[in-house]
């Protein structure tokens, strides 16, 4: 019995070679991602877990939210300011100004953005 030569790979085994790659591949792929939601909920467990330790870790830590050493140094309610407090109409008044001018500058530039930007 005559066997024949090996042959050169035709264009269809060169397919079923490519699907086979493609197929070993994605099974890979998908174990990988079999093992990953498997994995998901111990992981949200672990990490829901740390927060919770995080989080009882700075509750216990300093003191309260009220302690005036940690809080910024207000000039209006500290002794160190010598000069007299003004008057509060005054105080809302220049808020009102620097808020009006704010609002002017941010209208200004959105008409300079509106016509510079052709929308």
């Amino acid at each position: 019995m005559l066997r024949r030569p090996p042959r050169s790979a035709t264009a269809l085994d060169q397919t079923k070679q490519e699907l086979a790659r493609q197929e070993s591949e994605l099974r890979n792929q998908m174990q990988k991602l079999e093992r990953m939601i498997a994995d998901a909920p111990r992981l949200a467990e672990e990490i829901g877990k740390r927060q919770r330790e995080e989080l009882l870790l700075r509750a216990s830590e300093g003191g309260s939210r009220l302690d005036v050493s940690l809080a910024l140094q207000d000039e209006r309610y500290g002794a160190a300011s010598s000069k007299p407090r003004g008057s509060l109409r005054k105080q809302r008044r220049e808020g009102r100004i620097v808020f009006l001018v704010l609002v002017i500058a941010l209208l200004i530039a959105a008409i300079w953005l509106l016509n510079h930007l052709h929308f």
